[in-house]
């Protein structure tokens, strides 16, 4: 029988291999259990390989796909997408957590909601010290939610396999690395699909100053053409349109540690 869920990820050379295997746990842990999870190694080195081989090994459920070399997320999560088999598709990354009851309840508001194509959820921001603030996010995005940045924390989604299908799948060109979930998200609106995000936090999203660290300029510039293009797909003009356009490069010019604060502080009062 297939799953209800196909639970997607992709991953290369994951560093601390620990918070892989903390990633996968949180799927093991899930209160919901007809699922799958697909793990796409993207050319890992064989020491990596090795591990991922034994994770897959210890519950049937996880199924993991092997490329020959590294092409990017965009890349691996199409092939998850293309072997699974679910109903419904979440994405998970190797860094994040999801809490017990988010597959479930997802799940569920899939099943009584049609009208919505994928659904989201808040959730709490931490790194290697804990906790340190909450992400809400819009309850029904509409095109100005597109605005500052993406209206879905991007793993913390799933989604009706459908979409895929009518939308297609991830772009892969190397002008979308690091922004290709922004990216399909602002196709599937443009295409006429909408999204939910529950007021809850189901999920644990990893920020933290390495990961501002791994943003460089050239992938800034590469966001900007999207938010440009995507803008006026949408009809989204004016001056805040205009100025939003240009946000990537605020992190491109503040140094990574000032920028996060920055952020930190602006989920902190998010969490009052």
């Amino acid at each position: 029988m297939k799953p209800k869920i196909s639970v997607i990820m992709s991953v290369y050379n994951p560093h601390p291999y620990v918070q892989l295997e903390e990633a996968a746990a949180s799927i093991l842990r899930q209160t919901e259990k007809d699922w799958e999870f697909l793990i796409y190694d993207d050319g890992s080195e064989e020491a990596v390989r090795e591990k991922l081989r034994c994770l897959a090994g210890s519950d049937p459920r996880i199924r993991l796909l092997e490329g020959d070399r590294n092409r990017g997320i965009a890349w691996g999560l199409n092939q998850c997408l293309a072997n699974a088999r679910g109903e419904y598709i979440a994405r998970m990354d190797a860094d994040d957590l999801s809490l017990p009851g988010r597959l479930k309840i997802q799940a569920e508001f899939l099943d009584s909601h049609p009208e919505y194509d994928y659904i989201g959820c808040n959730a709490f921001l931490f790194d290697n010290a804990g906790v340190w603030g909450i992400r809400r996010m819009p309850v029904i995005p509409g095109k100005e939610d597109f605005l500052a940045f993406s209206p879905y924390i991007h793993p913390a989604v799933m989604f009706r396999r459908t979409v895929f299908e009518t939308c297609g799948t991830y772009n892969t060109s190397q002008q979308m690395l690091r922004c290709e979930d922004y990216e399909i998200f602002m196709r599937m609106h443009i295409m006429g699909c909408r999204g939910y995000n529950l007021q809850k936090e189901l999920f644990c999203y990893r920020e933290d100053e390495a990961g501002y660290r791994r943003r460089k300029f050239r992938r800034r510039i590469d966001e900007i053409r999207l938010r440009k293009n995507g803008f006026h797909a949408m009809g989204l003009t004016g001056p805040w349109a205009w100025l939003c356009r240009y946000r990537p490069l605020i992190g491109a010019v503040l140094p990574p540690g000032l920028y996060r604060r920055m952020k930190q502080g602006q989920s902190r009062i998010g969490e009052a």
